[in-house]
């Protein structure tokens, strides 16, 4: 029995050594494409999945072959050089426009860690740069597991960090990106924001209000305004108050509420996003929502989702209707959660009492489509509710508000009190993860 007992734990632990990922970078006429690679080793016989199409193939002498069948029955062959950490080597492609033709690219592939000790880190990242693009290609700062949590800081809209130092370029300079291990393209991304700290005493802002809410007779009195404005920071009492207030604002105060107007994942294959901008991985969306205590939800369009944040705010109304809200740095501490197989059609965030939807788009108009439609979504998937029954709970609870007018795209946030609902918890059983295509 103990002889039967051993043999089946090394058999195990044989299994799992054998067992590898890998992230794979194919190099399509200059155009970059990432894709998971999960290898089974038996031997030098090799089986596994690339981003989700199955493989076979065989490694020996530092030499590996994959062959790969994707969904549409279609042959993909990678020749490549082998060493315990990298492969380098070449793709043999169908043809994108000639079905009887082949295309040759190159990739190469680095193998991923395997986690150790299984349990749950957490990981102090102090940034030694920043990023002004949302992109794919950047290196990750650093790997993280579901579970963990990351505690580190950000800097300022205009790249000053908390001792007043410039740091970045200006634009939302962007702290990451956080690979997260696991996460690829069809899976849901869980950002937990556990600490939002405010860490120096003063925040910019700006005498303006963004030209989407001005009317013509505002706007012919508005040409005068868009003039600095500095804001002390009153972290005992929890205010912030204009420093050179006039006798009109002398004692005006606001509550702080400290959020992150930018978080993103890296968007799909393509050319690199602006942090100034958004879309359905997220990015400057400058909803004030995005607040400690909060859930924030991104679909994954890359492997390792490559997580983003930055652009802190001490405070910012609705719409940040003044170009820029209270923008100063922060200390973050967030934990990440993956939903695998789970696709989200929009940014979603959660909190204590509310479900939110945030549509962004070119229009006010788009905007509120998309929030709909995303909330319809995720009534669906985690409450079980037809589209009948849907409409029923909009027409009686829906809460719209204008979450960004000052970025290229404008946001709108649709909620709902979580205490109306019933939760179907079906969490990651409506959606099927897709596959990245690679033709």
């Amino acid at each position: 029995m103990r002889v039967a007992l051993f043999l089946f734990f090394l058999s195990v632990a044989m299994s799992a050594q054998a067992a590898e990922s890998w992230l794979l970078q194919l190099d399509r006429w200059g155009n970059p494409s990432f894709m998971t690679l999960h290898l089974q080793d038996e031997g030098g016989k090799l089986s596994g999945t690339l981003d989700g199409d199955s493989l076979t193939g065989m490694r020996k002498d530092g030499k590996l072959r994959l062959d790969v069948i994707d969904k549409d029955g279609k042959h993909y062959l990678y020749k490549s050089s082998a060493s315990a950490t990298r492969l380098q080597g070449s793709a043999d492609f169908p043809d994108t426009n000639d079905a009887t033709a082949r295309a040759s690219h190159t990739f190469s592939a680095r193998r991923l860690p395997e986690r150790s000790p299984t349990a749950p880190q957490r990981h102090e990242y102090i940034p030694k740069d920043y990023s002004n693009e949302f992109s794919a290609t950047r290196p990750p700062v650093l790997t993280v597991w579901p579970g963990d949590t990351v505690h580190t800081t950000t800097i300022d809209s205009g790249g000053v960090d908390e001792r007043g130092v410039t740091r970045a370029l200006y634009g939302n300079p962007q702290t990451g990106p956080f690979f997260v291990m696991d996460a690829e393209a069809g899976d849901t991304l869980v950002i937990h924001l556990l600490k939002l700290k405010l860490n120096r005493d003063y925040a910019d802002s700006l005498d303006a209000i963004v030209g989407r809410a001005q009317s013509t007779s505002l706007a012919a009195r508005a040409s005068t305004l868009g003039k600095p404005v500095r804001w002390k920071l009153d972290h005992a009492r929890g205010l912030a108050s204009p420093e050179q207030a006039g006798a009109a604002l002398r004692g005006f105060a606001v509550p702080l509420r400290p959020m992150l107007g930018g978080l993103a994942v890296a968007p799909p294959d393509g050319p690199a996003v602006s942090t100034g901008d958004t879309g359905r991985f997220g990015g400057n969306m400058d909803f004030n929502e995005v607040v400690e205590g909060n859930k924030v939800y991104l679909p994954v369009q890359q492997p390792g989702a490559l997580l983003y944040l930055g652009d802190a705010h001490a405070l910012q109304g609705d719409g940040e209707t003044s170009q820029y809200a209270l923008e100063t740095s922060m200390e973050v501490a967030f934990r990440v959660e993956l939903i695998k197989g789970k696709a989200i059609g929009m940014p979603r965030v959660e909190s204590p009492t509310h479900i939110m939807t945030l549509g962004q788009a070119g229009s006010l108009d788009d905007a509120l489509r998309q929030a709909t439609a995303g909330m319809t979504q995720w009534l669906q998937q985690d409450y079980g509710l037809s589209l009948s029954d849907s409409a029923v709970v909009l027409g009686g609870a829906v809460e719209y508000t204008v979450a960004n007018l000052a970025g290229r795209s404008v946001g709108v946030a649709a909620k709902i009190k979580k205490a109306l609902l019933h939760e179907n918890n079906t969490h990651g059983d409506a959606a099927a993860a897709t596959t990245g295509q690679r033709q």
